[in-house]
């Protein structure tokens, strides 16, 4: 029998309708003849038609989802960009200094403050803005500090000495507030996950078990060392304040943030793992391969001689106790002088027993604070595309700085903890004799437009990135700059059609378009302009496109002009490397016309 051909490129409901109706020509003229719309055979006809458009629609989806290049949904971006190495690192932080101010004692010699009364403001206190955004103090407060400003506060009414001195600090804050939560766990489980009820989770603090075990937080769960950092008290304490210390993890977890979720994996080791001191038998662990009477390195794995981690020891009948740092607001960014309240101010004295109660009390009831500037962060999730392009830049730096590249992908990853930057370029400085980068970031403020980042997010950034830069290299992190920009159309609407109704989907699919930030050095395209209204229905054709800056009052005042950076065609306007484009007011800079 002949074989019959079949047509694999007909994949749609028509196409393969017809292709049936051929075959049934061809095949069967006599035993099936009536190719009526209504007839049954035509029913039946049609319902194979559309399993296999069915069938074939989601064929195609599925593959393209499995690919990060095509991938369309959110999740599944994510998920292909895990296996790169890249991972979300949880809800967005901000970062800024806050300004405390507190009522001290005076004295026995009446001049000066007692320094007996000059307590430590613990790490974890919390301050509250305005609006019920949280923060949290990341470090200690010494009140005592040579640093630290002191003036007369209160004084005496009838012999007009001081009673009581002013003293202000400084310390360091990241949004959020620390909860806990208790995880009940059962019998012993390979690869036990747990998934935290919370969500908008910034990052885990700690994990410990009912016994007092703890558990560290590492990238992946082959990685079985960390490094603790510790005070330093030697007589280089002033330029190396902390020190490293190498310390061996047999407890440790993963954290995955995925979807508002947030799980923490563990491995599969046991307690009995820890105990025993397990080293694998050579015959256990090599191939016989036929011809050989030795080992090679393709024939067995050498990690297996020396151990059996099994990636950590996984929990087992107790109760973990998971600190973590969530935010309370989805906006954590706060404007200057906005965050004033101290919540429950942990405060440590030298020698508390010796001091008087009612003096303490005063202080703890005169303690304020305040945040002379900004504190600021990235506020927005990063975009499917910005996470697939993200994924790609984090498997190339291979976690080392060499490239350009490579900083630009080191500076998004950095944990929450040390804030976010929204926005990042770096160029080699032309005025540098040596490899001196200059490195330029943006921040994001309350209402998600570009600002100048803290000074305490760039000292984070600059610490961050020395773990990974090249020996020879210098980084310098300047703040970028803002260039502010107006927009004006004019295009030829259908003569059936109210002009009105035109111009409105035609300022509603360019403010979809310009709504995402601009990258630092990122050029804007006329040409994607007039593609996009082009598009929109009704639209015959686009007359002009004109753009310029605009720098009237609560616009940057970065003195660019629009008109020395097109292109000769006129088609693409570019800005310099540290410089990016935005839209400040949509509504007002995108202005167009239909006739």
């Amino acid at each position: 029998m002949a074989k019959r051909p079949i047509s694999y490129t007909s994949r749609d409901f028509e196409s393969i309708k017809d292709a049936l109706v051929d075959h049934a020509k061809r095949y069967y003229p006599d035993t099936f003849k009536d190719f009526n719309d209504a007839s049954f055979g035509s029913l039946l006809l049609d319902t194979v038609a559309y399993v296999g458009d069915q069938l074939s629609f989601y064929l195609d989806y599925q593959t393209n989802e499995s690919f990060l290049d095509t991938a369309l949904e959110r999740s599944n971006i994510e998920r292909l960009s895990k296996q790169l190495g890249y991972r979300d690192i949880g809800t967005r932080s901000s970062t800024g200094v806050m300004t405390f101010f507190m009522l001290v004692p005076v004295s026995s010699n009446g001049s000066s403050p007692d320094r007996d009364y000059l307590p430590i403001l613990k790490k974890n206190t919390e301050v509250i803005s305005d609006n019920g955004t949280s923060f949290i103090l990341t470090e200690d407060v010494d009140f005592s500090a040579d640093q630290n400003q002191f003036v007369i506060a209160r004084q005496n009414s009838e012999t007009g000495s001081p009673t009581f001195f002013a003293v202000k600090a400084f310390g360091n804050v990241v949004s959020g507030e620390l909860r806990q939560e208790l995880v009940d766990v059962g019998a012993y489980t390979k690869f036990l996950q747990v998934t935290l009820e919370d969500e908008n989770i910034s990052e885990i603090i700690s994990v410990k078990d009912s016994e007092g075990n703890e558990y560290f937080e590492v990238p992946y769960l082959s990685q079985d060392v960390i490094f603790d950092q510790v005070p330093n008290y030697g007589a280089d304490k002033t330029s190396v304040p902390f020190t490293l210390r190498s310390r061996p993890v047999p407890r440790r977890f993963t954290v995955d943030f995925e979807r508002g979720e947030t799980k923490i994996q563990f491995g599969y080791g046991s307690e009995e793992s820890l105990t025993n001191d397990e080293v694998a038998d050579p015959a256990d662990v090599t191939l016989q391969r036929f011809g050989k009477n030795y080992v090679s390195d393709e024939s067995f794995d050498p990690t297996k001689l020396l151990r059996t981690d099994k990636f950590g020891v996984v929990p087992a009948n107790t109760i973990l106790t998971v600190s973590y740092r969530v935010n309370t607001t989805s906006n954590v960014n706060a404007a200057a002088n906005t965050v004033t309240t101290v919540i429950s101010p942990l405060l440590v004295f030298k020698d508390r027993p010796s001091l008087e109660e009612s003096k303490i009390r005063i202080m703890i009831d005169t303690i304020e604070c305040t945040n002379e500037d900004s504190i600021l962060g990235d506020i927005t999730t990063p975009s499917v595309d910005e996470v697939r392009l993200r994924a790609y830049d984090y498997f190339a730096t291979q976690n080392r700085a060499v490239t350009t590249q490579d900083y630009i992908a080191l500076s998004y990853r950095m944990p929450n903890r040390f804030g976010s930057v929204k926005r990042v370029n770096i160029v080699r400085d032309p005025d540098s004799l040596k490899r001196n980068l200059n490195l330029y970031v943006l921040s994001e403020d309350s209402d998600g437009r570009f600002a100048e980042a803290p000074q305490n997010l760039k000292n984070n950034l600059k610490r961050w990135l020395t773990e990974y830069k090249m020996i020879n290299d210098t980084i310098d992190i300047l703040d970028g700059k803002v260039a502010n920009l107006e927009i004006k159309f004019e295009v030829i609407g259908a003569f059936d059609l109210n002009k009105y109704d035109v111009l409105r989907a035609c300022l509603t699919k360019l403010k979809d378009k310009l709504r995402v930030p601009f990258g630092l050095g990122e050029p804007l395209y006329l040409t994607e302009i007039t593609k996009h209204l082009n598009s929109v229905p009704g639209v015959v054709d686009v007359v002009s496109v004109q753009v310029k800056e605009k720098t009237t009052s609560g616009y940057s005042q970065y003195p660019f002009i629009a008109k020395n950076n097109l292109s000769r065609d006129c088609r693409v306007l570019t800005p310099p490397q540290n410089v990016a484009f935005e839209f400040y007011d949509l509504d007002d800079d995108i202005i167009g016309v239909v006739k």
